[in-house]
C-alpha cells in the first residue's frame, strides 16, 4: 500500500509541475501586455512634461508622440489578433497536452499492475545475503563470503573456498590473492599450490611464468601426483620451445592418469598438436582454429595455456635466439591464425632486420608473410 500512495504523490507532483504552465499561460500573457501598456503611458506622460518645460522642441515631442503611439497600436493589433480565433488552437494545443499528461500515468500504472510486482517485497543486499546459500545466485554467495573475509580477514578456510570460485570466474589476480591467503593462514597443499600456479598464470594470459612454476613444483613436492601441476610444467616446457620433452612430460602424465580423469581430455589434445608431423619437422604450423576448438572442453586458463603458450614461448626465445628463421615463421604465421596482425607485422619486421632487407631470409620471410595476407611494415 505504501509503494503506491508514494507513486501516486510522485505522478501528481509530475502531472502539475505540467499543467499548472498551461493553466497559466494565458495570464501570464496578459500580465504582460498590460505592464507594456503601462509603460508607454507612462512615456507619453513624461513627453507632455518634458515638452511643457521645454526641455524637448516641439517637433522631435510630436515625433516621439508617434513612435509611441504605433508601439501601442502594435500591441493592441496583436492582442486582436490572439482573440480573432477565439484562441482556438491555443486552446487545441493545451488540451491535447493535458490530456497527454493525464494518459501516460494511466498507461503505465495499467500496464505496471499487469507486468510488474509491487506487492514484491524490498531485497536489500543484508537480507539476500542471509538467505539460504542453496536459493542464493553465485554473485550472492561470493559477495558473502567476501563480506565475511572482509570482517574476518584470518579465517584461511574462507579464503580457501573462495580462491577456486574467483578461478572459476576468470577473477585470476583474486584467485592468487586468496590462494595466498590460504596458504599463509592453513598452511601448504597441492591444491593450494597448484591453484596458485593456475591463477598467475591465467592472470599472465596463459604464460607459465617463473612465479607460476614455482607454486606448480611445490604443489608436485606435495603430492607427485597432481594432474594439474604436472600438466601446466609441460606447458612450460613448450613455451621455452622444448616440444618433445614437453611431447614426453604429457606422455607420462597420460599413463598415471586413471581412466576417469577429466585432464586426459586436455593431454590428449596436447599430445596430438605436439605430434603434429608439422610441429615435429619445426613447421610453419601454429595454433590454429582446430587447437581452438579442441581446448573448449578445457577450464579458461587451461584454454588459454593451450592457445597462447607455444606463441609467447617462441616469440621470448627468437628474442634470446633470433637467427632461427624456421622459428620467425612459426612465430608469423601463429600471430595470423590467432588473429594479432599488428603482433604477426612486428614478428615479421623483426625478423628481416635480423637477416637484413637484402638477405634471402628476407625475400623468404616477405614471400611467406604475403602467402598468408601480410605485408612488412617499412
Amino acid at each position: 500500500m505504501l509503494f503506491w500512495v508514494i507513486a501516486a504523490l510522485l505522478t501528481l507532483g509530475a502531472s502539475l509541475a505540467v499543467l499548472l504552465p498551461l493553466a497559466t499561460g494565458r495570464r501570464l500573457a496578459l500580465s504582460s501586455r498590460d505592464h507594456d501598456l503601462a509603460v508607454y503611458r507612462d512615456q507619453l506622460a513624461e513627453l507632455d512634461r518634458d515638452g511643457a518645460r521645454g526641455l524637448i522642441k516641439p517637433a522631435e515631442a510630436t515625433e516621439a508622440r508617434a513612435e509611441i503611439a504605433r508601439r501601442i497600436l502594435r500591441l493592441d493589433s496583436a492582442d486582436q489578433a490572439g482573440d480573432a480565433s477565439p484562441g482556438r488552437a491555443p486552446a487545441v494545443a493545451r488540451l491535447v497536452a493535458t490530456a497527454a499528461v493525464l494518459i501516460v500515468p494511466l498507461v503505465s500504472w495499467g500496464l505496471y499492475s499487469q507486468l510488474g510486482s509491487p506487492d514484491l517485497p524490498s531485497q536489500p543486499l543484508s537480507e539476500r545475503l542471509a538467505k539460504n546459500p542453496a536459493d542464493s545466485s553465485v554473485d550472492e554467495l561470493v559477495a558473502r563470503a567476501e563480506a565475511h573475509l572482509a570482517a574476518n580477514p584470518s579465517v584461511g578456510r574462507g579464503w580457501d573456498v573462495l580462491a577456486p570460485v574467483y578461478l572459476r570466474m576468470q577473477r585470476f589476480s583474486d584467485a592468487a590473492g586468496a590462494y595466498r591467503n590460504a596458504i599463509r593462514l592453513d598452511g601448504d597443499s597441492a591444491v593450494r599450490q597448484a591453484g596458485l600456479g593456475e591463477a598467475i598464470a591465467g592472470a599472465a594470459g596463459g604464460i607459465v611464468s617463473a612465479d607460476a612454476q614455482d607454486a606448480f613444483e611445490a604443489a608436485l613436492k606435495l603430492d607427485p601426483a597432481n594432474a594439474k601441476a604436472s600438466f601446466y610444467l609441460a606447458v612450460a616446457l613448450a613455451q621455452e620451445g622444448r616440444g618433445k620433452e614437453a611431447a614426453a612430460a604429457w606422455q607420462a602424465m597420460l599413463a598415471r592418469l586413471p581412466p576417469d580423469s577429466p585432464w586426459r581430455s586436455a593431454v590428449g589434445q596436447a599430445l596430438a598438436k605436439a605430434a603434429s608431423p608439422e610441429v615435429a619437422a619445426g613447421g610453419t604450423n601454429g595454433p590454429d582454429a582446430a587447437a581452438v576448438d579442441a581446448a573448449s572442453a578445457m577450464s579458461p586458463a587451461d584454454r588459454q595455456a593451450m592457445i597462447g603458450t607455444m606463441v609467447a614461448g617462441l616469440d621470448g626465445k627468437l628474442r634470446q635466439n633470433p637467427r632461427d628463421p624456421e622459428g620467425w615463421m612459426r612465430l608469423v604465421r601463429s600471430y595470423v591464425v590467432l588473429g594479432k596482425t599488428d603482433q604477426a607485422r612486428d614478428a615479421l619486421g623483426r625478423a628481416i632486420s635480423v637477416f637484413g632487407t637484402g638477405s634471402e631470409e628476407a625475400r623468404k620471410f616477405t614471400a611467406f608473410a604475403a602467402s598468408l595476407g601480410l605485408t612488412a611494415t617499412e
